[in-house]
């Protein structure tokens, strides 16, 4: 019997691998994905599922048909424990599941503990995605009620479009709310840009969105949020985007892992630990250099991983290397059909922007869902 690889998480770093999973079926190799829910959703359109743009079935994949479909075994569960000795992977529920070659593309949680209890029913972490649907309905059937104060925590990218979609859907729903917006140091602080501060800013205010600076949030309480200075907010419904962090499972594993915990790997996405594990997206620490918790690099890791993990498990060991690109073209969803273009130096705002980015958008859409998932 050949070789059996792994792949942990069905996120977008392994789409290429899982898309040519009979590549490796049909060559005498097992296939085992094992993944926390059967679907993958796109996180470069959540912000457009919380306002209703889209419809939960534009921005999924569903991984377990297509790894079914293409001769491979899928087991909904997660990893909670590595034996990179004896290579097993132990789940959460199953039985332990050994390997000859594993990938990990898990992704990242939202960077804040969120503690249980009461308090907490109207709080939802950005990631998984699908919080973003409960999110959603929250809304939706809170502003039956009245008023609403909505408060968003985090003001990187993902917080700028969480605000700014919230806003849009309270409008589709005829709903008034008041939305605040709490950004931490500074908004886009990991951005140097003026320039995109000064344009997502207007498009912020054209939002009726309210952006507190200087001050990040510190703690949950019942309908309010406490701020890292002791004041406090008046909350109805609470969206965390404070930033990301791979899951404790690799560094308690006793693999090699970078300083936020995420699984260390060197150029060719292998980790530099043990040469039969390899990984993608947001839950590496890349070696040769940080790389930003962007969607961008886990779409073109994806031939990289698909080629090298082709040579792990035929003993080929001609592995390619991954170079990221130094610069990422970004573009924000401001809600409205508007978005805000950002790359080498250009910046604008507009409808052809979000065009633009709806259009890149269904492209890899259209390129990875092979498993009916828009029917």
């Amino acid at each position: 019997m050949g070789k059996h690889m792994v792949l942990v998480g069905g996120g977008h770093a392994h789409l290429t691998v899982l898309k040519n999973l009979e590549q490796f079926t049909g060559g005498g190799c097992r296939a085992t994905v094992i993944s926390r829910s059967a679907y993958h959703y796109y996180s470069g359109m959540g912000p457009g599922m919380l306002s209703g743009d889209y419809a939960p079935r534009e921005i999924r994949f569903h991984v377990r048909k297509m790894t079914e479909d293409l001769g491979g075994r899928f087991i909904e569960d997660g990893v909670i424990r590595v034996a990179p000795g004896e290579q097993i992977l132990y789940l959460k529920r199953g039985a332990p599941v050994p390997y000859d070659v594993v990938s990990f593309n898990t992704g990242s949680s939202v960077a804040f503990d969120t503690p249980a209890g009461p308090q907490v029913r109207s709080v939802f972490p950005a990631k998984p995605i699908e919080n973003l649907l409960a999110a959603r309905e929250a809304v939706r059937r809170h502003l039956k009620r009245g008023h609403l104060n909505l408060c968003v925590a985090g003001g990187g990218p993902a917080g700028i479009e969480l605000s700014a979609n919230l806003r849009s859907l309270v409008r589709k729903e005829g709903g008034r709310a008041e939305i605040v917006l709490v950004a931490g140091d500074r908004l886009l602080s990991t951005r140097p840009e003026r320039r995109l501060k000064a344009c997502v800013e207007r498009e912020l205010r054209r939002q009726e969105i309210t952006v507190i600076e200087g001050r990040r949030l510190a703690a949950l309480d019942e309908g309010r949020v406490v701020l890292s200075d002791g004041s406090t907010l008046q909350t109805d419904l609470v969206l965390l985007a404070t930033g990301t962090r791979p899951s404790k499972f690799f560094r308690e594993s006793g693999l090699a892992t970078g300083d936020d915990g995420g699984l260390l790997v060197d150029e060719t996405l292998r980790a530099v630990s043990h040469p039969t594990i390899f990984g993608g997206g947001d839950c590496i620490a890349f070696a040769p250099r940080p790389l930003a918790k962007i969607g961008v690099h886990a779409v073109r890791q994806n031939p990289i991983l698909l080629h090298n993990l082709t040579a792990a498990v035929t003993g080929r060991q001609d592995y390619v290397k991954y170079k990221p690109q130094r610069t990422c073209l970004l573009i924000l969803n401001m809600g409205d059909g508007r978005g805000v273009f950002v790359r080498n130096g250009l910046v604008f705002a507009g409808k052809t922007a979000f065009r633009l980015k709806n259009h890149i958008d269904r492209g890899f859409m259209k390129k990875f869902q092979v498993s009916g998932e828009a029917g």
